[in-house]
């Protein structure tokens, strides 16, 4: 295997983020999960305990994994996980209102095998209230796993166990297509920072405008981020939509002082 072929694998691109896990034990089964699954990064986002990498009913349930405990991030804000991504899935057995596309592990797993420009994390929510619905909009894709309808309720580390299966088995595939050179201009992913700040951006033109009331947002905002999920902007697209909303302001601003 060459050096680029390792260096665009997706062992090397996709971390796995546990959102204010409660149980050390989960944590520890994650790490063990992760490892034989041939994945390596492992971030925490507040988890209820600050010390839980060293308590012992992780090192135990790690089972060998402990390697990846000791090279796992704790971290204070999603935001801060997601540093260097510009592709995020949410997982959750609940469908919400204003959720990005919906997808299955193995088609997220396909996709992400098939386009090695993405840096990807895999989000997963608390024991006990999963995740919030302001994370999950900021993600590419809902990810709910096909199970039992009467009987759908899956352990952390099992579902972590779930995804990181489906990872290696279309990382271990050639999904990709026959090449026989580009066909047509492929840009990099935008990063989830830089369309975080496009949406900043967008809404105060729309506000501006007066297109968007502050005092009664509705749904606007979340509508449009489901829209511009299902599009997996690229950094010169997120440029064009900050340029739009930038002369957009300085119109208004112009007209202002006439």
């Amino acid at each position: 295997m060459n050096q680029a072929k390792i260096n665009t694998s997706l062992f090397n691109r996709l971390r796995f983020v546990l959102v204010e896990t409660s149980s050390p034990g989960n944590v520890g089964a994650a790490a063990r999960a992760i490892k034989t699954m041939g994945f390596s990064e492992l971030i925490l986002v507040n988890p209820r305990f600050p010390d839980v990498l060293q308590r012992d009913e992780a090192v135990a349930f790690a089972s060998g994994a402990q390697d990846i405990l000791a090279a796992a991030r704790i971290v204070d804000s999603v935001e801060q996980a997601l540093e260097g991504c510009n592709f995020a899935a949410a997982l959750s057995a609940r469908l919400r209102e204003f959720s990005p596309p919906l997808t299955a592990p193995r088609a997220l797993a396909a996709q992400l095998v098939a386009d090695a420009s993405l840096n990807a994390a895999v989000i997963f929510g608390s024991e006990r209230y999963g995740l919030p619905n302001e994370i999950v909009e900021k993600c590419n894709v809902l990810l709910n796993i096909p199970a039992n309808p009467e009987y759908s309720s899956l352990n952390l580390a099992q579902a972590v166990q779930v995804l990181a299966y489906e990872c290696r088995v279309a990382a271990s595939e050639d999904l990709s297509p026959a090449t026989g050179g580009e066909v047509g201009f492929q840009g990099n992913a935008a990063s989830l920072a830089d369309i975080d700040g496009m949406f900043a951006h967008l809404e105060q033109a729309l506000v501006e405008i007066e297109f968007l009331d502050p005092a009664s947002p509705k749904k606007l905002m979340p509508r449009l981020k489901r829209l511009f999920s299902r599009t997996q902007l690229e950094t010169e697209e997120v440029n064009i939509l900050r340029g739009i909303a930038s002369q957009i302001l300085n119109k208004r601003r112009r007209l202002d002082r006439s």
